[in-house]
């Protein structure tokens, strides 16, 4: 018996009917609870952090603050729950002209000034300055190095000043988690410094990438202690992190110190948005959860990752992402010319770069199972990395094989938020 499905895809829905003994499960977050009174739960969590003194204690008149906030990829509700921390820290005799908010942008480009009011809310942008890093900039400053050698080199605004780290925590494919460390390694750090720090993705033994890093992996995970380890040099002074749930609403605020409050913040979003599996399965049909989710490939590849975690060796995974934006770097099907020529990983070794690695990943993904991209981009972009690209839903299913008497289906209409556990998979 048939039953339909409606999956996200862009701003609308595709939808689709399939065999219902064939779904074995469908992957949602669990039910949470979320924040409904946000002024007072900032209060709380400042009142009351984890791992430190209550935030009143570590800033007083005259100092100077910076704010880092996380860019508009990565948008986290910022513009919720900013309001009431540079409400207190102007309760504090800090005024507004004392804070300066930095856009932990990495590598990525700078921001537009509707982009900005868009992170930190127009009513804060029209009253605080706000700065984008610039990962080549000329005036970065030298803090120190790391035990594993990185030369940790950043914005001159987390020097010298008080510093407050806020940003979203969430699964990642490379440092385990976001949010946290990564406002300072990556967000406000030198290219050179970012990249030292991204080669620890890479296997230094073999042509792989390294199997200590992956989605929710911390413990051993080289890119994450590195990232620790640089962060310590800065030092934040306060730590406040959201979690968004895939309503798109707060899911829960942590604050307090910055690695030991954001610790607490992993363990939760590893309990709330980990769904246990009892089998992998011979085909994932995995929507990101429609746009901004889907916007580009580079985005959308989240996704595709917590994909794999679910389906079985030489599987399918069909995934459902409308990339208006393209591959979303603008660098990202340049690596198709490595990939031909057989030299991806020694030059991806020579001049790393995230989106380089993001396709690196990709490429793996494709050689463990056959990946189906129903997008709008052109098919022959994908093709080189293994994926079979189609334009339509129909010839999406028909691809993947869909109408299959005997096979199992996972569903995942979150992809991206959405972390399959499976007790033979170690989820890297």
């Amino acid at each position: 018996m048939k039953q339909e499905y409606k999956l996200k895809y862009g701003e609308g829905y595709l939808t689709f009917n399939l065999e219902q003994e064939n779904v074995i499960q469908e992957l949602n977050a669990q039910e949470i609870q979320c924040v409904e009174d946000v002024e007072k739960e900032v209060q709380m969590i400042l009142d009351h952090p984890v791992g430190t003194l209550p935030f009143n204690s570590h800033f007083q008149a005259g100092d100077k603050v910076t704010i880092v906030v996380s860019d508009v990829t990565r948008l986290v509700k910022l513009h919720e729950f900013l309001p009431f921390i540079v409400k207190r820290l102007n309760e504090l005799e800090i005024p507004d002209q004392d804070i300066l908010i930095l856009v932990a942008t990495g590598t990525h480009r700078g921001q537009t000034p509707d982009e900005h009011k868009k992170i930190v809310g127009e009513a804060l942008y029209n009253r605080i300055k706000v700065v984008d890093h610039d990962c080549d900039q000329a005036d970065l400053v030298h803090v120190g190095i790391t035990p594993r050698g990185t030369e940790v080199v950043v914005n001159k605004w987390v020097v010298e000043r008080k510093v407050i780290l806020t940003g979203g925590i969430v699964h990642h494919l490379m440092a385990g988690f976001g949010g946290g460390r990564k406002s300072i390694l990556p967000g406000v750090a030198s290219r050179k410094t970012i990249a030292q720090n991204h080669l620890h993705s890479l296997d230094p033994n073999a042509e792989r990438s390294n199997p200590l890093i992956g989605v929710g992996a911390l413990e051993g995970n080289p890119l994450h202690q590195d990232m620790v380890d640089a962060a310590e040099l800065v030092n934040p002074d306060f730590l406040v992190n959201a979690i968004i749930h895939t309503n798109g609403k707060i899911a829960r605020l942590v604050g307090g110190h910055w690695l030991t409050a954001w610790e607490e913040g992993c363990r939760w979003a590893d309990e709330k948005f980990g769904v246990p599996i009892a089998k992998q399965a011979d085909l994932v049909i995995a929507s990101c959860g429609g746009f901004p989710k889907d916007i580009s490939l580079y985005q959308g590849t989240k996704t595709l990752f917590n994909a794999a975690l679910a389906v079985k060796p030489g599987g399918t995974i069909l995934m459902l992402a409308e990339c208006r934006d393209g591959a979303g770097a603008d660098e990202f099907f340049g690596w198709s010319d490595p990939l031909l020529k057989g030299t991806l990983d020694p030059d991806l070794r020579k001049n790393f770069t995230i989106p380089g690695y993001i396709f690196y990943a990709a490429v793996e993904s494709a050689r463990k199972a056959k990946v189906v991209l129903c997008s709008t981009i052109a098919p022959e972009l994908v093709k080189p990395m293994g994926i079979v690209g189609v334009n339509s839903l129909e010839e999406a299913l028909k691809s993947a094989g869909v109408d299959q008497e005997q096979q199992d289906i996972i569903l995942m209409p979150y992809g991206g938020a959405t972390i399959p556990l499976w007790k033979g998979s170690s989820n890297k």
